[in-house]
């Protein structure tokens, strides 16, 4: 028999591309088929433990917002209209104790490490547990949600035409940026709410906007009647004087803009 520690301990870490919590989907089915895994720690007979998970569909993920280091009593949904809400009534990170729980798609197991999709949870979060989901016990379908608008036709299609999926991809193998997924994150709902900081209106359309994502931009159509978000292109947040000016660096990606600049001109 094992020894219980007193202190709560991480078993292993989650790998993913989504590093930033504005990438992060509002829940992880909203995620899609993206990959992400759990490494476990080794030396800790964490293989034995792992004997006949591989029989379930989906595991509950018990892990730390590692990212936070404040806690609010009100914070501010990004789908409730700017109102506040308390905090154990929202999903939000910003909580007393730094802990998530998140349900997620069991994929497949390799020795110590789980893979999984649909999941919301960062990159480099530390895993403290993991238990099996069961539909039986753990699903009520029926149940009030509160404040929260569960209807899914409020939500949009994010679509990348060919040249924005080529630009996307360019970026995510040379500079790690994950647009793809931040695009859909950001523009599922709302793709038209100039008020959030990150969204203005473009002048090349009346439908049109540009979406930031720390120094890049990205533009996208919006069709309500099809309930669709087409991304057109992805271009830099520099102005060509910034680029030349190497000595003034502060992300240090000026040379990856400059590279994009020649590529994609």
């Amino acid at each position: 028999m094992k020894t219980i520690q007193n202190t709560l301990e991480p078993i292993g870490t989650l790998k993913s591309r989504i590093k930033y919590r504005y990438e992060a989907p509002r829940q992880g089915v909203l995620a899609g088929e993206s990959e992400s895994f759990i490494r476990l720690n080794s030396g800790m007979n964490f293989t034995e433990a792992l004997k006949g998970l591989d029989g379930f569909s989906r595991i509950w993920v018990i892990y730390g917002f590692h990212l936070n280091q404040n806690w609010k009593p009100l914070v501010t949904p990004p789908r409730n209209d700017g109102k506040k809400i308390g905090v154990f009534a929202t999903r939000a990170p910003y909580r007393p104790n730094q802990i998530g729980l998140s349900c997620v798609k069991l994929l497949r197991i390799d020795k110590l490490k789980i893979y999984i999709s649909e999941s919301d949870i960062l990159d480099g979060s530390p895993v403290y547990d993991i238990k099996p989901y069961l539909p039986y016990s753990d699903s009520f379908p029926d149940s009030e949600t509160g404040w929260v608008k569960t209807n899914p036709e409020e939500s949009y299609n994010v679509v990348f035409v060919d040249a924005a999926a080529k630009q996307t991809e360019w970026l995510w193998k040379k500079g790690g940026a994950n647009l793809d997924n931040y695009s859909r994150v950001q523009l599922s709902f709302n793709p038209r709410d100039v008020k959030r900081k990150r969204i203005k209106k473009a002048e090349s359309g009346e439908s049109q906007f540009v979406l930031a994502y720390r120094t890049w931009r990205i533009l996208y159509d919006v069709d309500d009647e099809k309930r669709e978000v087409s991304v057109l292109k992805i271009f830099s947040g520099y102005s060509p004087g910034e680029l030349r000016e190497a000595g003034n660096d502060k992300y240090q990606d000026k040379i990856l803009h400059s590279d994009f600049v020649k590529k994609f001109k």
